[in-house]
């Protein structure tokens, strides 16, 4: 979960992902995108792939990338726990947002 979320921290990966769940694209593809040089790209494309967020095949002299949507699955449910901590808190405060209007008519 760790790596997951590491990867997850940099601005450029999220973009990386968010093109990936368009579809395959090649490096050269996802570096056109980017404002950073293609060995930032590559770096950053490691530590995706080290996460388990992307796969990788090779075709000829080209690597295409693609979205695996698993790990983010896992960050979900472990989010899951929080949004409803969240949920319960914010029925509490609706709840006494209502009261207060009712009291003051």
């Amino acid at each position: 979960m760790d790596a997951i979320l590491h990867a997850l921290a940099d601005g450029s990966r999220r973009t990386v992902l968010e093109m990936l769940r368009e579809g395959p694209a090649t490096a050269g593809d996802l570096a056109e995108a980017l404002p950073i040089a293609r060995p930032g790209v590559s770096r950053h494309l490691r530590v995706l792939r080290e996460a388990g967020l992307v796969d990788v095949r090779q075709e000829a002299q080209r690597r295409i990338y693609s979205l695996r949507p698993q790990p983010l699955a896992e960050v979900d449910d472990w989010l899951g726990e929080y949004r409803a901590l969240w949920q319960h808190r914010l029925d509490a405060l609706h709840t006494e947002i209502a009261r207060g209007k009712k009291e003051r008519t």
